[in-house]
């Protein structure tokens, strides 16, 4: 009897929905494109990674089953692997987090000035994250007597001898999370000054009503709560792309960097998978990888719900 009463639930349950998808097929109808290529690109993708990440695959023969032994490999023999974590964690904590913060402040700060002041600073914060400026950054750092940083070091007798900032790695890491903040003022810094300019000024005067007394308070009690989808929206993109930090890297201190000091999981996975063809284990890789950021992702969503409470 309760089978027969669960199937015709079910039914109910798919007749409802099916009416109701009809009865709005127009709204499906823009949905579906989105949908497809989401679906296509994003889901399909995540779900062959995850099949093969249970696999031995070399891209030339069948992919063979062999269960979680790639993940057994990660943890317990790929000493490089764990060293490619503690660097990610590393950079995305400090890149991440100051990013943040230099989205929210530099927001605030810009939205005080006129439309064309804003137009312009706006500009001038994000420009580094829409052009490669690695390059230029190796020319600024060279480790020869001509790189600019070691001329003027040198000019001023602070230093005998040019620096080898990109591969000794006294430096390396350093060197690094400063270039990679540089150009991390992306998305997530424009959208932030967005949802700025739109804060109801009416909320303020309310404020100051109720005993809010300074701009920092207003800031906490009023500015954050407000924005918190514009806040959530860049600590997720900002968090994304302090994980997904691999070429830039490349770039920088070669492929591999000293002794490791700034090989990241990225890394670890492009060379497995783009060098060594072992795509079976590149892919167990990008599912950890992918279950990091959804992990991270979902602790700090939860922190920024509690601003202002």
């Amino acid at each position: 009897m309760s089978t027969f009463m669960q199937k015709q639930t079910w039914k109910q349950k798919t007749a409802y929905t099916a009416k109701r998808i009809w009865r709005f097929r127009a709204s499906y109808a823009f949905v579906a494109p989105f949908l497809l290529i989401f679906l296509t690109f994003t889901f399909l993708p995540v779900a062959i990674a995850i099949f093969y990440s249970f696999t031995q695959f070399n891209v030339l023969e069948p992919a063979k089953w062999i269960g979680l032994e790639n993940f057994k490999n990660l943890f317990l023999n790929d000493a490089v692997f764990m060293t490619a974590v503690k660097n990610t964690m590393v950079l995305s904590v400090v890149i991440a987090g100051v990013s943040f913060l230099l989205c929210i402040l530099l927001g605030w700060f810009i939205n005080d000035f006129s439309p064309r002041v804003r137009t312009i600073l706006t500009f001038l914060f994000y420009a580094p994250s829409l052009a490669n400026v690695y390059y230029v950054w190796q020319l600024i750092f060279s480790g020869d007597s001509n790189g600019f940083i070691n001329a003027y070091l040198m000019k001023l007798g602070v230093i005998t001898e040019a620096i080898q900032w990109f591969t000794d790695t006294r430096y390396m890491t350093g060197v690094v999370i400063f270039v990679l903040l540089w150009s991390s003022l992306g998305t997530g810094f424009l959208v932030m000054i967005a949802g700025f300019q739109n804060v109801d000024t009416a909320l303020y005067e309310a404020g100051a009503i109720d005993g809010i007394k300074n701009r920092w308070q207003e800031m906490w009690f009023i500015t954050l709560p407000y924005l918190r989808p514009q806040l959530m929206f860049s600590a997720v993109t900002t968090i994304t792309g302090s994980f997904s930090i691999g070429g830039a890297i490349d770039i920088l201190c070669g492929n591999p960097s000293t002794d490791y000091q700034a090989w990241t999981i990225m890394n670890h996975l492009n060379d497995y998978g783009g060098t060594r063809f072992e795509m079976g284990y590149a892919c167990a890789i990008a599912v950890l990888l992918f279950l990091l950021m959804v992990g991270v992702n979902s602790i700090v969503q939860k922190m920024l719900t509690k601003i202002g409470d």
